[in-house]
Formats: structure tokens, sequence, C-alpha cells
């Protein structure tokens, strides 16, 4: 549980005051699901070497700052900021002591997946996005919570508010990030054991990450699989994790059709939908869902 308090006689932890960052809010909650009971003190100034008994982040120049000229950065050149630095000392003990399979790998599928990109803002490494509309980080949102101008907002208050939900996230992203590896090594299973030009999954995965970056997914154009609303569904894969465009798309005349419409333009039985935009077929069966594939593959191959 998090507590604030107002000396430094109170605290075992110790963080800054004023501006609320993504990169401390993070880090207070993390250290909360791992240590438990917080009193943390917001603070303007600390020197850490003169509280040894108390853990000191993102201020002091300290073990867990990292505003100093010769912080400690990743082998990309992104330094760690408090949360990342925190995460690499604790992370994987966090994970032993929840019983987690796979800890290395969960801990370096989460430090890639999530800690990189606050340790990358917080210390002015800002993604280079491409939109005609208006993309909000995770560090936008956690800023959000900083009182507004004109309010009556309180800025602990604030604080409380939004590190229970970036606690509520790091759970969330954490169960995320073991799915993803335990996802990974049923997907390697079904890249080793094929020999076609589609995949066909048993049951629903988080597949596509994991098929485009292993050289067995190369040649992959479809993947099939249950469709949690009956029936099957046919995805087209994409040409690379940068390049979204299709590997190959579904025909331009089966566009936006559906049921016996699109029945009678595929020449395929229980073909059930089309998407307009070329990248997802449903079928009532999985017999439907292969001729789908092997039919538009062998007219790529004629």
């Amino acid at each position: 549980m998090l507590k604030l308090v107002n000396t430094i006689e109170e605290a075992n932890f110790a963080t800054h005051s004023g501006s609320m960052h993504a990169d401390e809010v993070f880090a207070t909650a993390f250290l909360e699901l791992y240590f438990g009971d917080i009193k943390l003190l917001r603070t303007t100034n600390i020197n850490p070497s003169e509280h040894e008994n108390i853990l000191v982040y993102d201020i002091g120049r300290g073990r867990f700052d990292h505003h100093m000229v010769d912080a400690k950065s990743r082998d990309n050149g992104i330094k760690y900021c408090s949360f990342g630095l925190l995460w690499q000392e604790f992370g994987r003990d966090f994970l032993t002591k929840r019983n987690i399979d796979n800890v290395e790998e969960v801990f370096n599928y989460f430090d890639k997946d999530f800690v990189e990109q606050i340790d990358a803002i917080d210390n002015g490494v800002f993604p280079n996005i491409q939109s005609n509309y208006k993309v909000k980080t995770m560090f936008d949102v956690i800023k959000l919570f900083n009182p507004s101008i004109g309010s009556d907002q309180d800025e602990n208050t604030q604080f409380i508010k939004v590190e229970g939900i970036a606690r509520e996230i790091l759970e969330q992203e954490i169960l995320n990030c073991i799915g993803k590896v335990q996802t990974k090594h049923k997907i390697d299973k079904y890249l080793e054991n094929n020999n076609n030009r589609y995949l066909i999954l048993d049951e629903y995965l988080p597949y596509e990450e994991f098929v485009l970056n292993s050289s067995l997914g190369e040649k992959i154009l479809f993947v099939i699989y249950p469709s949690t609303r009956g029936g099957y569904c046919i995805k087209t894969v994409p040409v690379s994790v940068k390049d979204r465009s299709n590997r190959m798309s579904f025909p331009k005349e089966w566009g936006g059709l559906d049921d016996e419409e699109l029945e009678k333009v595929s020449g395929i039985k229980d073909i059930t939908f089309c998407h307009a935009n070329l990248f997802l077929v449903s079928t009532k069966t999985k017999e439907a869902a292969l001729e789908v594939v092997n039919k538009l593959i062998d007219m790529k191959e004629l």
C-alpha cells in the first residue's frame, strides 16, 4: 500500500515532488508491487548518501537516478530512467517471487515491450510518429493527471490516483508479457512443423509478432485460426513489422461481400465474409478456410 508522508523520518522511499512523469509514477507502482508498504516522501531535494535506509529514485543523483552525464545506458544508446534502473535491479526477483516460468524471457520481454519506451521518452528520445491525427503515448496519459490549470486539484492526491492506475497497468502488462512469451514458444513449434505457405493454429494466439520475427515465418502468406465468434478466420500476413502491406491480399472482387453473394463470387461454399480492406476472411468450417487459401496460393503460383 502507498502512503505519502511529510518528513524524511517517516519515509522508507523518496522521489521528487512537482510535475508527475511516467518514470517516477511507474517506478512507484512497481516498488509497491514488489515491496508492499511504501511510505513515500515527495521532495525537492535529498542526498541519498545521507539516508542509506531510504530507497531514493529519480532524484538526488544516486543509484536510481538518471540525471547525470554518465548515467547508465542500454546497448542501443537509450539511457535508463529510474523505472528502468529499478526494473534491472529488482525485476528478476519480482518475477521469481511470483512463481513465473521463463523468468529471464519475461523479464527481457517486459523490459523491451514497456520499460524501454518510458526510459526513452523521459530521457528526451521521442517516437517518430507519422500520423494525421494526435497520438498520445503512455507518457502523455500519465501527465494528464498533473493538476489542471485553473483547477483546485491537489498534487499529492493526483499522484496517489495516477499511481493506482499505473499499478493496474503494470499488472496487466506483466500478464500480457507472460502470455506473449508462452505464445512465442507455441508459435515456434507451429512454424517448425509447418511446410505450407499458410499456418493453421488450433486456437487463437497473438501470433503476428512472432511470425514476422522468425525466419521460418518468411514464407507464410495466411494464418488460419478458430474464431471466437464461431467458424474460422483467415488473416493475411504483413510484409514485415514496419511494412504493413499484405504479402498477399484477398481478391478485390471479394471485398465487403458476405454469405451467399461471397460464395457466388468466390466459388467457395461456407465462406461467410471478406473485409473491405482485403485482410480478413471468415468461413463456417476449417475445410472452407483451407479451400480459400489453397485456391489463392495456387493462383499465385501459376
